[in-house]
C-alpha cells in the first residue's frame, strides 16, 4: 500500500524568541492550552486536574536522562565530541550501565572529519587519584558509529557518565548545558536511565502537584520508553511517509496494564513517548491473537498498527495482554517500537487524552498531534503562537482532548 503525506502541510513559522531556551522557575508555572473537542481556551498547568475527568489516571514516562555527552581530545588538541545514544555490546541497558573497563556503544561523533583514525582521550580524577578515559572508533556508519570506550577507573559506566558526561540538551537550544540542566531536563519521576532526551511533558509536575492529585482520586501509572537522539530528527523528504523512523525500547509492568484496563475510558498520556509506548501494545496484543505471542524480540514496525482491524478495541488488547502474562506468570513486557503516527488513517485504542508540549514544525510529533486533534492542529498552534505560548521542551503545555 502506497503511504503519502505532504509534510508541508504540518509546517507552520516559529520565530526564534518564541522557543524556550531555560526553564521557569517553577515547573507548574507554565500555561496550559486546553483543547476540547474543538474549543480552546488558556489555563495554567497548576491547574490541570480542572480540565481532565474524575478519577482520569495519567501515564509518566520513568526513564531518566542520562549524561550521554563526552568532550575528549586528540594528541593533536582537536575537540571531539561523542554522544551515545544505545549500548551495543552488551546491548542491554541495565547491564551496560554497570559495565566497568570497558563497553561499547553507537555514537554520534562531533567533528568526526578530525578523528580519522586512532584514539581520543580524556583525563579525569575520580575518588581523588588520576584517571583516563580513552576512546577508538570500530565501526564506522553513515550517522552513527560503534565507539569503543576504556576507562582505568574503578567505576561503573554509569558513573562514569555521571563523573564526565554532560546533559544532551536539545540542538534547537543553541547553547551548552548549563547547571539547572542537570536537574530541570529530567522529570521529578526519573528513575531509569537510558534517555538522550527528556520526555518533556513531564517536566511540568512537581512531587506536590502529583500529591494534591491523588488525593482528589487521580491515579498515576508509569512506563518505561527510552527516548533516542532520533526525536530531533527532522522529516526531510516532502512525503513524511518515506521517513524512517527510530528504534526505541520500552517496558510496561503487568500492574500498569491492569490498571489501564480498570480505567480504559480515562487514561491520559503524559507526552509522546507515553503515546507511542502504550499504543504499541496493541501490536503486541494483536500478535497474541493472530500467533499466540507477543513476539517481543521483533520490532513494533513503523506501520504495523494500521493494518489492525479497526474493531479490535484497546479494552480487548489489554485484556489479552495481561492474560498472557498471567499465562506466563511475569511481571513486565520489554520490546521496541518503530511507531510512526500520523493522520493517514490512525486509530487511537489506549490513549483517551494527551499532555504535550508544543513541537517542531515538519516533525513526527507535529504529526502525532495532527493524528489525534486532526486538522485543528493549526488553530492549536495559532492560539498558541498568539498568546505568547512557549514552545519546545522549555516551553509551555497543552492537554488535548477529543471524544471518541
Amino acid at each position: 500500500m502506497e503511504r503519502h503525506i505532504d509534510i508541508n502541510d504540518y509546517n507552520y513559522e516559529l520565530p526564534d524568541e518564541r522557543i524556550a531556551k531555560f526553564p521557569l522557575e517553577e515547573r507548574s508555572a507554565s500555561k496550559l492550552l486546553v483543547y476540547d473537542n474543538g474549543t480552546i481556551r488558556e489555563s495554567r498547568f497548576a491547574s490541570v486536574a480542572e480540565h481532565l475527568p474524575e478519577g482520569a489516571m495519567l501515564v509518566f514516562n520513568n526513564t531518566r536522562v542520562v549524561r550521554a555527552r563526552i568532550i575528549m581530545h586528540k594528541a593533536s588538541g582537536a575537540r571531539i565530541e561523542v554522544f551515545c545514544l544505545e549500548p551495543h555490546r552488551p546491548a542491554d541497558y541495565e547491564r551496560a550501565f554497570q559495565q566497568r573497563g570497558e563497553s561499547e556503544w553507537s555514537c554520534i561523533v562531533g567533528n568526526l572529519k578530525k578523528w580519522k583514525e586512532g584514539e581520543v582521550g580524556i583525563d579525569f580524577s575520580y575518588r581523588g587519584e588520576c584517571h583516563t578515559l580513552r576512546a577508538e572508533i570500530v565501526e564506522r556508519g553513515t550517522r552513527e558509529h560503534i565507539v569503543r570506550l576504556r576507562w582505568s577507573a574503578d567505576c561503573t559506566f554509569g558513573e562514569l557518565l555521571e563523573e564526565l558526561g554532560r546533559i544532551p540538551i536539545p540542538p534547537y537550544l543553541n547553547r551548552e548545558s548549563e547547571e539547572i540542566d542537570n536537574t530541570r531536563y529530567q522529570t521529578v519521576y526519573a528513575r531509569f536511565e537510558g534517555s538522550v532526551a527528556a520526555p518533556t511533558a513531564g517536566l511540568h509536575f512537581t512531587p506536590e502537584l502529583i500529591a494534591q492529585m491523588r488525593e482528589r482520586g487521580f491515579g498515576f501509572e508509569e512506563v518505561m520508553l527510552h527516548v533516542g537522539a532520533g526525536t530531533f530528527l527532522p522529516v526531510k523528504d516532502d512525503n513524511a511517509a518515506q521517513h524512517a523512523m527510530h528504534t526505541e525500547h520500552f517496558i510496561a509492568t503487568r500492574r500498569t496494564l491492569e490498571s489501564i484496563l480498570r480505567n480504559i475510558d480515562r487514561v491520559v498520556a503524559v507526552g509522546t513517548t507515553s503515546v507511542r509506548t502504550l499504543e504499541s501494545l496493541t501490536a503486541l496484543a494483536w500478535r497474541i491473537k493472530m500467533e499466540g505471542t507477543p513476539a517481543t524480540e521483533r520490532v513494533i514496525g513503523q506501520w504495523e498498527l494500521y493494518d489492525i482491524p479497526a474493531e479490535f478495541s484497546g479494552r480487548e488488547a489489554v485484556q489479552l495482554l495481561v492474560d498472557y502474562m498471567d499465562r506466563s506468570n511475569i511481571e513486565q513486557l520489554k520490546a521496541a517500537t518503530e511507531i510512526m503516527i500520523t493522520p493517514l488513517g490512525y486509530r487511537f485504542r489506549i490513549v483517551r487524552y494527551i499532555i504535550t508540549n508544543f513541537h517542531q514544525p515538519k516533525s513526527t510529533l507535529l504529526l502525532l498531534v495532527g493524528a489525534y486533534v486532526g486538522d485543528d492542529w493549526h488553530r492549536i498552534y495559532d492560539y498558541a503562537l498568539g498568546h505568547d505560548f512557549r514552545f519546545l521542551s522549555y516551553g509551555d503545555s497543552s492537554l488535548l482532548k477529543v471524544d471518541r
